[in-house]
């Protein structure tokens, strides 16, 4: 049992921000965005990347769209310094690609990260320190005005430094690191002298960036901090206000969400949410998201299963079958209603008409994914995901009623055999039940001719090991052949009769489906395919008549 939380933990201070506006905003455009999976990503890895493997996820990521990148903390090893030096002199940046350095504000650290910058056509170079009550007294035991000082003394040395390299277009960003476990007065006060050190201006403007580091308020909490900020900033004009969640509550996208209506313009996050603990916050889901709200993200994720697959092949983590837009299983409906809602909803799509499908907030196809996926048959599943997939793979549109016919022999197959089944293993289930016009009576052929005032048919059949010849008139081919069924099934009727095309050019088969039954009996159903329409139709009616024959068999 878990121990009492009231004697354990100490609730989050709550933040009271008057007036608020931020609910009453919506978002129309992106953020900036910055991948920090090169640099935050990577270090969450048990096995971090080597160069090659960063090589290859930075060019993935120029690939997407991403225009800052945070590539490494260069003051932290040789390998990662050498990663930087790599790109540079290598040639991998793109112009349009600005690259962003990590370092604590500490001399030493910052001097070595501008050195590995040299030679940067436009470079960020973000310098943080933590600025929490519970870091300032446990962690560092240092004074407010010490953390103060600590921040702009960074700000002052990295001015000094990037003179030697004016070659270099340099940005600054800041992160007062644990930001929401911070008194927002001090926040303010950090990033406020930071400003004023940096002098900061409209056109040489300062990131400053206030991470979640570790998610400890509820979204909204996050969103009035942002918010608080946003208003009471010094020098707003000339700041960048970028946010940095985590998703230790499981609520970084919506925090970030909240947080860019609250006057975030950027957002810094991995893809997938890769990151420490739990993660940060998941970029393809923010772009997403604006995507199936009209918003163009400005990162294609057109072929998200590529990306993907390279980022699990690099990082060595799996992404969640369940993982919103990029798992394996969000576009896969098992629910019997849910296969039917969505049946529906293709059926009446217009492609004209903006994207409104059941359970599909975004049309698959727009992430690179097919619609083979969309509905998979296991044993929650109804007549509609059937339908669906003998629909899509086979071009079979079943009438409603042989639909729940059909469905019922697929659960009792189901039900025997206790396993998912795909779309080939459904049709020759179809094929084995419905397409019987072999067993126990043989069709084998027929002639048709009009005397003016009926129909005739004379249909050769095998049935029980003998040839037969069977006439029938009526006043069209299906009640001519029905008339000569009567010889074998006495009360013979066709109770419907439906008749499509599998294809548009003049080679498609034709699809008939019967609907037949003798007197005091329930009825049953049948299927045919030819190249001849009649033929097809004569097929189905065959089809039914065998299982009426064989159901009449089992009472006998």
């Amino acid at each position: 049992m878990l121990p009492d939380p009231a004697h354990k933990y100490v609730p989050t201070p709550h933040f009271n921000l008057t007036g608020r506006q931020w609910p009453d905003h919506a978002l129309t455009a992106p953020p900036i965005w910055l991948s920090t999976d090169l640099r935050d990503g990577n270090q969450a890895l048990h096995e971090p990347m080597n160069g090659e493997q960063k090589i290859r996820l930075f060019k993935q990521l120029c690939a997407i769209g991403f225009k800052e990148i945070e590539v490494a903390f260069p003051s932290a090893s040789q390998i990662e310094y050498d990663f930087v030096r790599e790109l540079i002199e290598g040639g991998h940046i793109p112009p349009d690609v600005t690259i962003a350095v990590l370092t604590q504000a500490r001399a030493a650290l910052i001097q070595r990260t501008i050195q590995s910058l040299h030679g940067a056509r436009r470079a960020i170079v973000h310098v943080y320190n933590a600025t929490s009550k519970i870091f300032r007294e446990q962690v560092f035991g240092m004074t407010p005005e010490q953390v103060m000082t600590l921040a702009v003394d960074a700000v002052h040395q990295i001015r000094q430094s990037i003179k030697s390299q004016p070659e270099t277009e340099w940005v600054l960003e800041y992160s007062p690191e644990t930001f929401t476990a911070t008194e927002p007065e001090f926040a303010l006060s950090v990033c406020d002298a930071v400003t004023a050190a940096w002098g900061a201006t409209p056109d040489n403007k300062v990131i400053l960036n206030l991470p979640a580091t570790v998610e400890c308020n509820m979204p909204n909490v996050y969103a009035d901090q942002i918010e608080w900020m946003h208003r009471h900033l010094a020098r707003r004009n000339s700041v960048i206000l970028s946010v940095h969640p985590h998703n230790d509550r499981g609520s970084a996208v919506a925090a970030a969400e909240m947080a860019q209506l609250a006057g975030a313009e950027r957002v810094e996050g991995c893809l997938f949410g890769n990151g420490e603990r739990t993660g940060n916050v998941d970029l393809v889901t923010l772009a997403l998201n604006l995507y199936t709200q009209g918003i163009a993200p400005g990162l294609d994720f057109s072929d998200l299963h590529a990306i993907r697959r390279l980022a699990e092949e690099i990082t060595g983590l799996p992404v969640h079958p369940r993982h919103p837009y990029a798992g394996d299983l969000v576009f896969t409906a098992f629910s019997g209603s849910h296969q039917d809602a969505i049946k529906k909803g293709f059926a009446a799509r217009n492609a004209n008409e903006r994207w409104q499908i059941p359970y599909l907030p975004i049309d698959p196809a727009d992430i690179g994914r097919n619609y083979d996926a969309v509905i998979r048959v296991n044993s929650q599943s109804g007549k509609g995901g059937m339908a669906w997939l003998l629909e899509h793979e086979y071009g079979l549109i079943l009438p409603r009623r042989l639909q729940i016919a059909f469905a019922a022999t697929v659960q009792r197959h189901l039900d025997n055999h206790g396993r998912e089944v795909d779309a080939q293993e459904l049709w020759q289930l179809f094929t084995q039940h419905y397409r019987r016009h072999e067993t126990p009576c043989r069709y084998v052929a027929h002639q048709l001719h009009n005397d003016g005032a009926a129909q005739h048919v004379c249909l050769t059949v095998i049935h029980s090991g003998k040839n037969h010849s069977l006439t029938g008139r009526g006043n069209g081919p299906l009640a001519a052949v029905a008339d000569a069924l009567r010889h074998l099934l006495p009360d013979f009727q066709i109770n419907y009769f439906i008749e499509q095309s599998l294809g548009s050019d003049s080679q498609a088969e034709a699809c008939a489906y019967v609907e037949a039954s003798v007197a005091g009996n329930p009825a049953e159903h049948g299927a045919g395919i030819d190249t001849n329409s009649t033929t097809a139709a004569i097929m189905a009616i065959f089809s039914a008549a065998n299982r009426l024959l064989l159901r009449q068999n089992d009472s006998s």
